[in-house]
């Protein structure tokens, strides 16, 4: 029996040193411990392969369906929005107009008070 390259000779004499240094008391609650320990690492050691097999099928799946491309020479576009659109640029153009006049009035207005 050869567990992590450790012999049952080997297992015997630190078993004998953990029960002398640790009492007998003491020593199955630092193996149930242990025990624990490692059962939740397999367990997110598990996880996580599946996770990444998970993931790995998903790319491999993508990776295998063929891609096709179509070009299309013009979008096709509903009427309706094209016609929304440009009223809207209409009324911002008409806004921008006005704010300009505006100010052009106040510069004006300012200029023939300075004269005065």
């Amino acid at each position: 029996m050869n567990v992590f390259g450790i012999g049952l000779p080997e297992m015997a004499i630190i078993f004998v040193l953990a029960l002398l240094i640790f009492g007998p008391k003491k020593l199955p609650e630092i193996g149930r411990s242990l025990g624990k320990a490692l059962k939740s690492f397999q367990d997110a050691s598990q996880e996580f392969q599946d996770e990444f097999k998970k993931e790995a099928e998903a790319i491999e799946k993508v990776a295998k369906t063929t891609m096709e491309a179509t070009l299309d020479p013009k979008p096709k576009a509903e009427p309706q929005a094209i016609s929304a659109a440009t009223e809207e640029k209409a009324e911002v153009s008409e806004a921008v107009a006005e704010t300009a006049q505006t100010e052009d009035t106040k510069t004006e207005n300012a200029t023939t008070e300075d004269n005065a």
